[in-house]
C-alpha cells in the first residue's frame, strides 16, 4: 500500500520533471523559446539544433539529472519494503519523465523524455544505461539521427534487461516494455519522417 510519504514523493517527482530545462536555458541565455523553433520540442535535441552544442549539452545534463534525482527520492521513504524499492524507483522516475513531457511549469508542452528516461536508467542500473548509450552512439554516428538512436536504444532496453536478469527483475522487464511503447508514441512523427527520408540530422561529431 502506498503511504502518504510515497504520494508526496510521486508528486515531487512529477514537479521535478516539470522543470523546463530547455525553456529556461533558451530564454535566460538566448532570449528565445525553443518551443517556437526547430521541431517545437522543449528537449535537448531541439536545443542542440536551435541553440548549439553548449546549450544542448547543458539541457541534456539537466534533463538527465531530473530522472536520476527522482529515482533517488526512494531513499526519503523508510516504509518501502526492500522487494518493492526497484518498483518505486521506476515509478518515481517515470513520474519525472511524465513531468518532462507534460511540464506543469511550461503549459504542459515539453520534450520527448529521452534524456530524463536515461537519467532514471542510470540511477537504477548503470550497466544497462551504458548499453543503451552505446547503442545510441553507434546509431547516431552512423546515421546522424538522434531520433533513430533514441528509438532503437530504448527498444533495446527490455532485451538487455532480459539478458542481464532473466525474469528475476519483473519490474524492470515491465518498465522496458512500457519504455518501448512510450518512445514509439513520443517519436511517432519522427518515425513518419524517417520512413519518408525527411528526418532532420544533427552533425555532432563532424561537419555536414
Amino acid at each position: 500500500m502506498i503511504s502518504f510519504v510515497e504520494v508526496i514523493l510521486i508528486i515531487v517527482s512529477y514537479v521535478l520533471g516539470s522543470i523546463p530545462s530547455a525553456v529556461l536555458v533558451g530564454k535566460s541565455f538566448h532570449g528565445l523559446d525553443v518551443r517556437l523553433h526547430g521541431s517545437m520540442s522543449a528537449g535537448a535535441t531541439n536545443t542542440f539544433r536551435v541553440l548549439g552544442k553548449r546549450a544542448g549539452i547543458t539541457v541534456l545534463i539537466m534533463d538527465i539529472l531530473k530522472g536520476a534525482t527522482a529515482v533517488n527520492l526512494v531513499y526519503f521513504s523508510e516504509s518501502i519494503l526492500p522487494e518493492y524499492i526497484i518498483g518505486f524507483k521506476i515509478l518515481f522516475g517515470l513520474m519525472a519523465v511524465v513531468g518532462h513531457i507534460y511540464p506543469l511549469f511550461a503549459s504542459f508542452k515539453g520534450g520527448k523524455g529521452i534524456a530524463t528516461l536515461l537519467g532514471m536508467v542510470i540511477a537504477i542500473d548503470p550497466i544497462l544505461a551504458l548499453g543503451c548509450i552505446s547503442i545510441f552512439l553507434i546509431i547516431l554516428i552512423s546515421t546522424n539521427m538522434v531520433s533513430l538512436g533514441s528509438i532503437l536504444s530504448t527498444l533495446s532496453f527490455g532485451i538487455m534487461t532480459y539478458i542481464r536478469y532473466g525474469f528475476s527483475e519483473p519490474f524492470l522487464l515491465i518498465f522496458g516494455i512500457f519504455a518501448g511503447i512510450l518512445v514509439l508514441y513520443t517519436h511517432r512523427a519522427n518515425i513518419g519522417r524517417i520512413m519518408r527520408g525527411e528526418e532532420k540530422k544533427i552533425y555532432l561529431f563532424k561537419k555536414k
